[in-house]
């Protein structure tokens, strides 16, 4: 049995292909490799500090080979110190002792006391998951998102006057175009992105209960405000200096929250796409091979929007958790936050599964513009609030009610609709105009609106530093 059939998370097993990406940022030779890089950042930080004396200032090319340790960091290094953590059963603790050797190793020894000085394990752990879910979001997630808004763009764009019913309560409504409604979601998707993007991650490095006071202890004549400040900053997170043992998680709880709106939309999207495809308006690519069903040789399923669906949903599930617990903790701290950050992993897994697998759906589908425009001529009725809006501006009285009377419940051909205009009590100029209304011209601003915002999100998109 090979490794994928036997693991017990689809995301490590039959999913992997789609996720391996996160491997770089979740794993747990991810995490370690995190730390050494706080640990190290932190050592090079303190010999360039004023007034720490007791470490001197190393060189470029000390300076390269300890950046090299998280840089070049691999299997052989993760090991090493899952088997320090085995002896000394903290996983914190089994880093800085890593490290430590690697000093003696460097001909650093006199170095290996200013590794882990005067820090808790939750100053180097914050540091390491604000930078550990700020990459992943930057570098895999923000271009994931990005690539289904190209789709969407592009769809927007190319039916952007392509007519069709519309449905409010699942009821023919005022017609719409296909470009308008896809262009809906590239706005939504659009602002939920820039929110994911925007949220600063925080960090704090001040000690064992967020009082410096070990660092004080040691060297009272240090400004650690402002060496607090300075180091967070240089890790590119916004400093923290009011926290008790642990940051307080708020700015990861933002993230999750913003993700989790993301999602949102997106389960919206994937509901509406079914249902374009259940109704004949989409229709998806056939592939050489596959199997829609086990008995009937003739389906086509929607099984991407489907999936994604479902990891969408799991993915909140987990984020709306995190959201909750993370920011809550007792007193000082307690133990809880740590195995449930080990499993921001699994949430942004179930989210970038389904990114893909909306990209890989968007990518078979193709509009049915004849059966658009068939069932939205099927439906002459939808003019009737078009009518009655003329008839108000004419000063016909109560026109919404004469309409209600000859459309409400009933079917309505469009022969039948202008018998019934050529009854009213209107000048001929007023006739003329309402025998014009067709529903396939019925669509207002709705092509307008479709282009107008595409290319407005395309220019917001551009402006991004993603």
């Amino acid at each position: 049995m090979t490794d994928a059939l036997a693991a017990l998370s689809p995301l490590d097993g039959r999913y992997r292909p789609d996720v391996a990406e996160l491997e770089a940022f979740f794993s747990e030779a991810a995490l370690m490799r995190y730390r050494v890089r706080v640990e190290v950042e932190y050592l090079l930080f303190l010999t360039r500090a004023r007034g720490i004396d007791f470490v001197q200032p190393l060189d470029a090319q000390a300076t390269g080979r300890l950046r090299d340790l998280y840089r070049a960091f691999g299997p052989e290094e993760a090991q090493a110190i899952a088997a320090w953590d085995r002896r000394v059963n903290h996983d914190v603790k089994a880093v800085e002792y890593w490290l430590r050797e690697k000093l003696d190793g460097f001909e650093l020894g006199a170095w290996k006391e200013a590794v882990h000085f005067a820090l808790t394990s939750e100053d180097v752990n914050n540091l390491a998951y604000a930078l550990m879910v700020r990459e992943a979001r930057d570098l895999v997630l923000v271009k994931a998102i990005g690539e289904i808004l190209t789709m969407l763009h592009d769809i927007a764009l190319a039916e952007a006057a392509t007519p069709m019913l519309a449905r409010t309560h699942g009821q023919p409504a005022t017609p719409t175009t296909f470009g308008k409604e896809i262009a809906v979601f590239v706005e939504r998707l659009r602002r939920a992105q820039l929110g994911i993007a925007a949220v600063k991650l925080t960090g704090k490095l001040n000690g064992a209960t967020g009082t410096f006071a070990a660092h004080q202890a040691a060297l009272p004549g240090v400004d650690w405000l402002a060496f607090s400040r300075g180091f967070v900053r240089a890790l590119d997170l916004e400093p923290l200096l009011l926290t008790t043992q642990i940051e307080p998680h708020d700015t990861l709880a933002e993230l999750c929250d913003a993700v989790r709106r993301l999602n949102t939309v997106l389960i919206d999207l994937c509901q509406d796409v079914w249902r374009y495809i259940s109704d004949g308006a989409l229709v998806q690519q056939a592939r050489p091979g596959e199997v829609g069903s086990s008995t009937m040789p003739h389906k086509v399923n929607p099984i991407d929007f489907e999936n994604a669906e479902g990891n969408l949903g799991i993915a909140n599930a987990l984020l709306e958790h995190f959201a909750r617990k993370l920011p809550v903790s007792r007193l000082q701290r307690d133990l809880t936050d740590s195995t449930v950050l080990r499993n921001l992993g699994v949430a942004f897994g179930h989210s970038l599964l389904a990114y893909r697998r909306v990209t890989k759906g968007l990518g078979k589908l193709a509009v049915d513009r004849e059966h658009l425009l068939a069932e939205l001529e099927r439906h002459p009725e939808v003019l009737a609030e078009a009518v009655q809006t003329i008839l108000r501006r004419a000063g016909v009285p109560e026109p919404y009610e004469a309409l209600k009377k000859l459309t409400r419940g009933q079917a309505l051909s469009l022969e039948g609709l202008n018998a019934f205009i050529d009854t009213l009590a209107v000048g001929e100029v007023v006739k003329a105009e309402l025998r014009a209304l067709s529903p396939a011209a019925y669509t207002g601003l709705a092509a307008a609106l479709a282009r107008s915002i595409v290319r407005d999100d395309l220019a917001a998109v551009a402006r991004q530093r993603f």
